[in-house]
């Protein structure tokens, strides 16, 4: 029976991709570099903020010395930190969901390559009322994802197995991250990649919609149950 379902959550349980940007955008522009419409950022965002900064400012570069990376790590961070849910709302249905795999005594998990402290201010921000037994972003002493480090951690601190559990994402990286912890994979498509990139990953299931993706868990759920 899956007992724990592990979320990502930028493109996952909240869009967040113009906070995202605009808070890039402003690091970015404070030190003399291009901005980028929101769009653009679809493909930046996902692997942590380190390589996010990479991305938008063009690395490699002459320009873009450690130093500068740095500052504008830290201009990001300072602003964001303020903005961060200025436009980031939840995903239609995804409250719903959470209400009802809760009603149904499943878990829910967040695992995100988003710093820790920006993972716990916007679930409680945007969640007050969600229980989430477990509330991850990266933190140091563990690798960001595709590593399993956090989900492992996860399954840990709740004493469920990987077999109990599937991981809901919506890019390669989280596609890579439940195979590497072990983990049964659903992935969704209302986030910021495509279909085609979690199919081309090797994601044997998906859901477009939030009921799409409760039916999902409850096959899932009935299948090991007569297995």
């Amino acid at each position: 029976m899956i007992k724990l379902c592990i979320f990502d959550l930028d493109g996952t349980l909240i869009n967040s991709l113009n906070d995202l940007s605009d808070s890039m955008n402003h690091a970015l522009k404070a030190h003399g570099f291009p901005t980028h419409e929101p769009e653009k950022y679809r493909q930046m965002v996902g692997s942590g903020v380190s390589v996010l900064a990479d991305r938008a400012a063009g690395a490699p570069n002459e320009r873009f010395t450690p130093e500068v990376k740095n500052s504008i790590l830290s201009d990001f961070s300072e602003y964001y930190s303020a903005h961060c849910i200025d436009k980031t709302r939840p995903y239609p249905g995804i409250p719903e969901l959470l209400t009802e795999l809760d009603a149904q005594g499943i878990l829910c998990a967040v695992n995100s390559n988003k710093p820790d402290n920006f993972t716990k201010q916007i679930i409680s921000a945007l969640f007050p009322d969600k229980k989430f037994a477990e509330i991850w972003g990266k933190r140091e002493g563990y690798e960001r994802k595709p590593s399993p480090d956090g989900a492992n951690a996860i399954m840990r601190s709740l004493n469920i197995p990987p077999e109990e559990c599937i991981y809901i994402g919506d890019s390669n990286v989280d596609v890579q991250t439940a195979r590497n912890a072990g983990i049964s994979f659903c992935g969704i498509t209302w986030g910021f990649r495509s279909e085609q990139e979690l199919l081309s990953e090797g994601a044997a299931s998906i859901a477009h919609t939030t009921e799409e993706l409760k039916e999902l868990i409850n096959t899932e759920n009935l299948k090991l149950k007569n297995e």
